[in-house]
């Protein structure tokens, strides 16, 4: 199992780094990796048939909604099934990935591992982008300019997929902090790894990102209340924020204020609306299966309210997006995933277990609870970078509780330690 959990973990590593996995090359190499870290386990298993499979209920949903791009497909029930195709593709790598992440992290030595991967992964894409939003514009790696316009930040072309990144992989170090999930002395390297992706994420003056980031500090609370944890360190989890907004105002408040208010790469709200109109046009011409999973860019023009001479490929709302090209029956899928999803991560965080996994479900929450908010005025889960990682969440906030060790009370006439008995006392 180790070598498919480092597949994993690149394969992630390589979704964002390759600027969010938008362009067909990068697509290609995530769904072949997809597929073979798949056959691999597969592999594994015909091998050692000792090796549990750990099923998850919101996987039902996600299947039937896969089903669905399948069947629109099959039944010629699609306005474009070349786009459908391939997005159907993308979505069942993520999927597949959702699945082996399950698989391959159910212990406490494979949660930490995935863990500190994240939060590692999250500081130094986190770095990345700051040193090269200070030294570099309109181009990617220093070197590949943006020829169709964009305002990049970090591998990504829209600093908000950026930011939506940011926001789902923050949620962890600040869940350990204020769980205290790790030792003591890990503290401030915790810390550390999780006040620069928070100053990245403010510094994209991203107002979606930001908005959602806020909404995440105060689910944060109420998982703490719902939880019941009475140790919780408050101080320590402001000081990282404080800190984080240090760094930010260190760096250049002006510049995020510039961002946070200006419009001119941003769609206006009377834009956003036309799009949402013209979105739910193409629901009510195809109510039950929708237009076809990917085909929004194709289908929108014949019922855009609004013409502004601009190609839209997504609404800018994943929820509108997904009902027009999946109807009813898609998002009675999505509808029933999010369901599922809650009662599956409530009953874990509800239970008893260390502090280490409570706030690993904590963390999970959070993030995929922010990111259904940015997802109101963003098309995030359209990223197939991001939408991994928000799976990825999704998987954490479901992972097997990891109880604490129950140590055996010490009998008269033996000596134990942590439940190991070492044989009678001899004076006895």
């Amino acid at each position: 199992m180790r070598l498919l959990r480092v597949g994993i973990c690149l394969l992630i590593a390589f979704s964002v780094l390759a600027f969010g996995t938008v362009e067909i090359w990068s697509e290609s190499i995530l769904e072949a990796g997809a597929a073979l870290l798949f056959l691999w386990w597969a592999i594994l298993i015909c091998r050692n048939r000792e090796i549990e499979t750990h099923w998850s209920p919101v996987y039902w949903p996600l299947l039937a909604f896969l089903g669905i791009a399948a069947l629109q497909l099959a039944f010629g029930a699609t306005a474009y099934p070349f786009l459908t195709g391939v997005a159907l593709l993308k979505i069942s790598a993520c999927s597949l990935l959702f699945f082996l992440i399950g698989e391959a992290f159910h212990t406490p030595r494979d949660l930490r591992f995935l863990t500190w991967f994240l939060m590692c992964f999250a500081f130094g894409v986190a770095v990345f982008g700051i040193a090269q939003n200070f030294t570099s514009h309109y181009v990617l790696y220093w070197y590949r300019p943006l020829t169709n316009g964009g305002n990049p930040f970090g591998p990504y072309v829209n600093r908000n997929d950026f930011a939506g990144l940011m926001e789902l992989l923050a949620p962890i170090g600040l869940s350990l902090v204020l769980f205290r999930g790790v030792r003591t002395e890990q503290m401030p390297f915790v810390g550390i790894l999780t006040v620069v992706p928070i100053a990245a994420l403010l510094l994209t003056g991203s107002r979606g990102g930001i908005v959602s980031f806020v909404f995440e500090i105060g689910v944060l609370a109420l998982v703490v209340y719902v939880a019941r944890s009475q140790k919780s360190q408050m101080v320590p989890f402001a000081i990282v924020l404080l800190v984080a907004l240090l760094a930010v105002g260190w760096l250049g408040t002006n510049r995020i204020l510039d961002r946070f208010s200006s419009h001119a790469d941003e769609l206006t709200a009377n834009r956003r609306v036309t799009m949402l109109k013209g979105t739910w046009h193409v629901f009510l011409a195809h109510p039950l299966f929708g237009s076809g999973l990917g085909t929004l860019v194709a289908v929108y023009p014949r019922y855009e309210t609004y013409y502004d001479g601009k190609i839209v490929n997504h609404a800018h709302n994943d929820y509108a997006e997904a009902l027009a090209e999946t109807g009813v029956a898609g998002a009675i899928c999505g509808l029933a995933f999010f369901l599922l999803w809650l009662r599956e991560a409530r009953m874990r965080l509800a239970r008893e277990q260390t502090l280490f996994s409570k706030a690993i479900h904590a963390a999970g929450i959070t993030a995929s609870a922010g990111m259904a908010v940015h997802s109101l005025v963003d098309f995030n889960l359209h990223i197939p970078a991001n939408g991994l990682v928000f799976l990825g969440m999704i998987a954490l906030s479901t992972a097997p509780v990891l109880e604490r060790k129950k140590h055996a009370p010490i009998r008269r006439g033996s000596y134990t330690t942590s439940g190991i008995d070492f044989g009678s006392d001899p004076s006895s």
